[in-house]
């Protein structure tokens, strides 16, 4: 259980340092207001990349609601963070341009971690790769290795 909660903290954390770098990158270093909107894209896409490949290498040898529980809870988590510290490191409050954006932000990121974790998801069912459908083939197999009763 202890490994499940490291691998859980791991992953809020990463999500968390790739949200904060594409802001110190858009703040600091960018200056053109282009240049920021492809920051916050490629810094979007990562997020939902790493949940994607998540969901589909924990699915591939986890129950899909034990890895779904895992990626749900590391995205809480990284929320969280992203939500309250991240805004704060930056130099501002949480709150600065009001709850209508404080709410958004966190329905904006529920909907890349689930996006990203059924885009996993429907690429492991659909190459067949995931746990249950392992099983199915074991037991088919199991199955027709048995002879015939007489």
């Amino acid at each position: 259980m202890a490994q499940r909660w490291k691998r859980i903290g791991i992953l809020a954390g990463v999500l968390f340092v790739v949200n904060l770098l594409s802001r110190l990158a858009s703040k600091y270093w960018l200056t053109s207001n282009s240049q920021q909107k492809v920051i916050a894209v490629v810094g979007v896409g990562a997020i939902v990349l790493i949940f994607a490949v998540l969901a589909f290498s924990w699915g591939r040898t986890r129950p899909a609601g034990v890895v779904a529980a895992d990626l749900a809870a590391a995205a809480l988590g990284s929320c969280l963070l992203i939500i309250f510290a991240a805004p704060l490191i930056m130099g501002q409050s949480p709150f600065a341009n009001g709850a209508g954006d404080f709410f958004a932000e966190i329905w904006q990121y529920a909907g890349l971690a689930i996006g990203g974790s059924l885009l996993g998801f429907l690429v492991l069912m659909a190459t067949g790769q995931d746990l249950r459908a392992k099983q199915l083939k074991q037991y088919t197999r199991a199955a027709k290795a048995k002879p015939k009763r007489v």
